[in-house]
């Protein structure tokens, strides 16, 4: 009786571990191999020193900051030299004329019999007005001409036609003045005294295309078509480079969506380089303001108030200082410096606008 109940106990307490490792089979399998396993010695691991992380630039670097601070500088130095000469020199004009000096359309100095100045009126209204309209034009007519072909020589113009017209816009960039002005005024004049006429002819009910007297010789319009051929090359210049760095994944997305070159001009290309045509147009219209040799080559210049462009008279302020700086004394000379510093102050407005507009219309496209 008691070896039966021993053996009975034996089979109880030995049977649960047969079966519960015989129904797992996959668990004795598992412990074997994690522990053939851990008797593998596992391989060092080493670790590589920390390198020590600094912010300090490299010594040419270094050099290359310098470099551009100095030049960056420079630039700002001279602008400032520049506007304080301008003010010592003409200051006392603009304190004596007051704002007569800006609105006004006259240009006198009086002198007695010993050559002492007895009386002196000074204005350059009419001046800003000339620069104005001729500025306008020029914008007017180049910006558009500038843009297309810009367009072309970007997407359309292949081979040798590109590398040639490029060469031709970039040697006209670099022409003087003086050529301008001799073309304008012997070759140009001609036809562009047809185009007016043209104009006075079917939109002469237009006030701005009225014309007093039929005098379209020398007139704004005139030398706006002139100044519209020489800021082109400039204006193409700075298009060309924009539309150069489009991104080429933006145009590609463009045409796998089945848009034609022209619409994906309409839709990429002219969004991305808004902010560089805005820019050229800027810098176009402070070179037209500016310019003295042409302008003076192919227009009037008349002391007189005139809004009609189609009108052989007008001027503008850098051929008022061309034209009396030679046969001025010294008290017309702080006159003509005055001149100066407002034409200067309305550049540098101009630059102001144009960032402004940059900034503000100048996005990179969708």
């Amino acid at each position: 009786m008691g070896c039966t109940i021993e053996g009975e106990a034996a089979k109880a307490i030995i049977q649960p571990s047969f079966t519960f490792r015989s129904l797992n089979p996959l668990s004795i399998y598992t412990d074997r191999l994690k522990d053939a396993l851990m008797s593998i010695d596992a391989p060092v691991k080493v670790i590589p020193e920390a390198r020590e992380i600094t912010t300090k630039p490299r010594l040419s670097d270094q050099v290359f900051r310098i470099i551009v601070t100095i030049g960056g500088m420079a630039s700002l130095v001279i602008l400032g030299l520049i506007a304080l000469f301008l003010s010592i020199k003409g200051g006392h004009i603009l304190l004596e004329e007051k704002f007569g000096f800006i609105t006004g359309s006259a240009w006198e100095v009086i002198t007695d019999e010993s050559g002492t100045i007895s009386q002196s009126k000074f204005g350059i209204g009419a001046m800003l007005i000339g620069t104005t309209l001729s500025a306008v034009i020029a914008i007017l007519v180049g910006v558009p001409i500038s843009v297309l072909s810009a367009l072309y020589l970007t997407f359309y113009a292949n081979g040798r036609v590109k590398t040639f017209l490029i060469s031709v816009i970039d040697l006209m960039a670099a022409f003087p003045s003086l050529l301008f002005g001799f073309w304008g005024f012997f070759v140009f004049m001609s036809s562009a005294e047809y185009w007016a006429k043209l104009i006075n002819k079917y939109l002469g009910f237009i006030p701005i295309f009225d014309v007093p007297t039929p005098i379209f010789e020398r007139s704004p319009f005139i030398a706006g078509l002139v100044l519209a051929i020489m800021i082109i090359p400039i204006v193409t210049s700075i298009s060309r480079e924009i539309f150069d760095q489009t991104p080429l994944d933006r145009v590609q997305a463009a045409y796998a969506l089945g848009a034609t070159k022209l619409a994906m001009i309409k839709a990429v290309v002219i969004p991305y380089g808004r902010g560089g045509i805005v820019g050229g147009a800027m810098l176009g219209l402070g070179r037209a303001m500016g310019e003295t040799v042409a302008v003076y080559t192919v227009l009037n210049v008349v002391y007189q108030v005139n809004w009609q462009v189609l009108f052989g008279a007008g001027g503008n302020v850098a051929s008022l200082i061309l034209l009396k700086f030679g046969e001025a004394g010294p008290y017309e000379v702080d006159a003509l410096m005055a001149a100066g510093l407002i034409l200067f102050l309305l550049t540098l407005m101009v630059n102001a606008i144009a960032d402004v507009l940059i900034n503000r219309f100048g996005g990179k496209g969708k």
